[in-house]
């Protein structure tokens, strides 16, 4: 069945492969963009090639206004989202001490916040179809932490919390909501960082390499779809084992 989806920060990297994984699968997927429309309609172009419609669709998760006008778009071109995707995400690195209450505010809203402002949006509809999928990506540092990264951990952290609470109160409408938390993946972030910290994270890694987005959208992929439909409030880690037992 064609699902409407909508996958926030799907210009590049995790958010772009679960795009193609999702439009592979016969997903409408509407792909969200704040600032790179250029990558958003790359994206498009790649799940069209992949066999699914799309649609790029401009989202501030920050901005309440900006959620429901993009919801719009996608309601009058697809229809009413079914599937969510939370993926939109910064970072504002900073050590604790020296951290600004902007830096703290921006990573917040945008990671947390954010998927809040979309859950929000989406889930009146989803309750009145009596079936839908959410997923947000949060990340290895949810648990482990990570130095220089306090708002973004507890961002991270943040969407554990949210997506149980949502799942318990979906349940009942066939609504699942779950969460993907990658480790250190191959993205444009990664690739600025400095060989040190590639050869460390190859030391750290159990499967000592760093992931793909492209394995993370395949575990998204799966999380949307009718195989899942007993998979709820779960986190599915895919860190190549750094974040074992937890």
């Amino acid at each position: 069945m064609s699902h409407p989806t909508f996958v926030t920060g799907a210009s590049r990297g995790i958010g772009r492969a679960s795009a193609v994984a999702l439009g592979r699968a016969g997903h409408r997927v509407a792909c969200g963009y704040v600032s790179d429309r250029a990558g958003a309609d790359e994206t498009c172009a790649a799940v069209r090639d992949a066999g699914g419609e799309a649609l790029a669709v401009h989202i501030d998760v920050t901005d309440t206004e900006s959620v429901d006008t993009a919801f719009g778009e996608i309601e009058e071109t697809f229809g009413p989202v079914t599937v969510l995707v939370n993926n939109a995400g910064v970072t504002a690195d900073g050590l604790i001490a020296r951290m600004s209450d902007d830096q703290w505010s921006q990573v917040v809203q945008t990671n947390l916040t954010g998927a809040f402002h979309t859950i929000r949006r989406a889930t009146p509809k989803l309750m009145r179809a009596r079936w839908g999928r959410i997923v947000n990506v949060s990340s290895v540092s949810a648990h482990l932490g990570a130095p220089g990264q306090a708002n973004y951990s507890a961002a991270k952290a943040g969407l554990v919390g949210l997506t149980r609470a949502v799942a318990r109160e979906l349940a009942r409408r066939n609504v699942t909501c779950n969460i993907v938390a990658p480790g250190p993946i191959v993205t444009a972030m990664t690739e600025g960082m400095p060989a040190e910290w590639h050869g460390a994270m190859q030391a750290t890694v159990p499967l000592g390499r760093l992931g793909t987005p492209e394995e993370v959208g395949a575990v998204v992929g799966f999380l949307c779809s009718e195989a899942a439909a007993y998979v709820t409030g779960a986190i599915v880690p895919v860190d190549g084992g750094l974040g074992m037992g937890h």
